[in-house]
């Protein structure tokens, strides 16, 4: 099986600052921040990505 990378990274403090996630294979890099994450603001959250990979896995099994 192949290898595959992600990183995040945040600049701020937590409730005004933002970060960029990506993928290492490019395909995917988006925005998030509190907002994404706790309310209902543009952008994605650390969450909805596990989710996102974890229906992806199971859809293969």
């Amino acid at each position: 099986m192949a290898t595959r990378t992600g990183s995040a990274v945040w600049e701020g403090t937590l409730k005004q600052g933002k970060g960029t996630m990506k993928l290492g294979s490019g395909a995917f890099e988006g925005p998030y921040s509190f907002s994404s994450r706790f309310e209902e603001a543009k952008g994605t959250n650390p969450e909805e990505l596990i989710g996102a990979a974890e229906a992806g896995c199971f859809s293969m099994a």
